[in-house]
């Protein structure tokens, strides 16, 4: 929804697998407060190093968020990560930003 305000998880440094489970914690806390229709938007801009455990985080926030039946957008991503995401066949979880429905240095996921 445009007017609704976006739930906005952010994911930074070198991700480890405790980070993982903590980002899909705090996701299903905001889920349960969040109105209908909220868009998730990851904000990625803070990673140092993007690698497995990033892509993962991201895997699974997309399900989760597709449960809920919530868009996700990647916020900040960097060419590393782009490139990590197409190497293990994810690239469609960054989608191409292509549409000009993204915000300015977002990424649908």
């Amino acid at each position: 929804m445009a007017d609704t305000k976006p739930i906005v998880l952010v994911l930074a440094g070198r991700p480890t697998p405790a980070d993982v489970r903590r980002l899909c914690d705090d996701w299903a806390a905001l889920d349960a407060r969040a109105p209908a229709g909220a868009d998730v938007v990851c904000d990625v801009g803070g990673l140092t190093r993007p690698g497995l455990d990033a892509v993962s985080a991201l895997a699974r926030l997309r399900l989760l968020a597709g449960r809920s039946g919530r868009r996700v957008r990647v916020r900040g991503a960097g060419q590393e990560l782009l490139l990590l995401l197409e190497l293990v066949g994810l690239a469609g979880l960054a989608g191409d930003g292509a549409t000009g429905t993204t915000p300015k240095g977002e990424t649908p996921a």
